[in-house]
């Protein structure tokens, strides 16, 4: 199996925001493209939370990304120009340092000895892998989601270190809507008898917990109006009934079904706690005390923030909040709202709509 995964490792213990530290610290990232010669060229990409960071193929790992229409040859992240770093989130579990990781002062994975995260503890280890890469100026810094509030949160604390910002579907702070639901999820998680308080095994993981979780999140993810015309009322064949009273009898049934077994595989229980958690946690305002200040603080020449009408998530509203704000700090902003009804998932689904403001942004940005 391949895998075009780089690690850094930080030289030195990371003091987090909350408290505690983590005394080895290591971040798996990925890259496309080239450096050029002055390092100007450089673009990063912050995550959504459950993603790794491999947005796109290469030659070191030829299967389809996350973001695979996004970066590319000819694609709005063309890699014939730009040198585009994906790094996975601290708390991930897919190469960076976790609460699924090995705690090396006792030998065994720290799951809730991991100290309190927050996305601007993301912040700090990306500013760290980039001056591990030389690069002291980004062109531009994107997000989308979770990322999204990890860009600004990085742009807020390091506001000379890109020149440009791209914020997808995201938001300046958590609100309570997305705070209760993201709350609900983790109670599902913690919940579930096999969690036992962080302390599963391979063998015992709350793979309920997990599944009702993702099944919550995959309702906050699309909107109502998608599956009314992809699913209406049609039913399971008979033949993929599992037969059992109550079970899955409709499609949509069958596909947060099919999603949530997907996801329970495929992410650690506890990181998944830890970095929905420090999405509640995030607020510009604490950067300055208030969005206006902490907003304030950014140096970018320019930015696009980008969000659709059927994201009920991170409505629309909060996209407009964070143009609003960058626009009375003085900051050539473009706010774009799109009609995709694929709800918050949008960004990753509906390339035809996503693909020509992010393209049309970057080849204005220069190198």
């Amino acid at each position: 199996m391949t895998d075009a995964r780089q690690y850094f490792q930080l030289d030195h213990p990371l003091r987090l925001r909350h408290g505690g530290t983590l005394e080895r610290v290591t971040i798996a990232y990925e890259t496309w493209g080239e450096l050029n010669l002055d390092r100007s060229n450089a673009v990063l990409v912050c995550t959504g939370l459950s993603p790794s960071a491999h947005i796109a193929s290469s030659a070191a790992d030829p299967s389809a990304g996350w973001w695979e229409d996004m970066v590319g040859t000819g694609k709005p992240l063309d890699t014939d120009r730009w040198f585009v770093i994906c790094f996975n989130a601290l708390g991930s579990c897919f190469g960076s340092t976790g609460p699924a990781s090995i705690n090396p002062v006792t030998g065994e994975p720290y799951r809730l000895d991991f100290p309190m995260l927050t996305l601007e503890d993301n912040a700090t280890v990306a500013a760290h892998l980039l001056d591990s890469l030389h690069v002291h100026k980004l062109a531009a810094l994107i997000g989308p989601s979770m990322g999204g509030m990890t860009a600004l949160a990085f742009a807020m604390m390091f506001p000379d270190r890109a020149r440009h910002l791209v914020s997808i579907s995201s938001a300046a702070r958590a609100m309570p809507f997305a705070i209760a639901l993201r709350s609900l999820q983790r109670e599902l998680v913690r919940s579930d008898p096999d969690w036992n308080d962080g302390h599963y095994d391979s063998t015992t993981v709350p793979v309920s917990g997990m599944r009702l979780a993702r099944k919550l999140g995959m309702i906050t993810y699309r909107s109502a109006e998608e599956w009314r015309h992809r699913f209406g009322r049609e039913r399971i064949a008979q033949s993929a009934s599992s037969g059992e009273m109550f079970g899955p009898e409709f499609e949509v049934e069958s596909y947060l079904q099919a999603h949530a077994n997907k996801f329970t595989g495929a992410f650690d229980p506890n990181c998944y706690l830890y970095l929905s958690r420090a999405m509640d946690l995030f607020d510009a305002a604490e950067h300055g005390g208030s969005l206006a200040s902490g907003v304030g603080l950014l140096r970018v020449d320019s930015a696009l923030v980008i969000g659709v009408h059927s994201d009920f998530l991170f409505p629309f509203w909060q996209q407009k909040e964070i143009a609003d704000l960058m626009l009375t700090a003085g900051i050539d902003v473009t706010l774009e709202a799109l009609d995709s009804v694929q709800g918050h998932d949008s960004f990753l689904v509906d390339m035809d709509r996503f693909r020509p403001p992010l393209c049309e942004f970057m080849a204005a940005v220069s190198t």
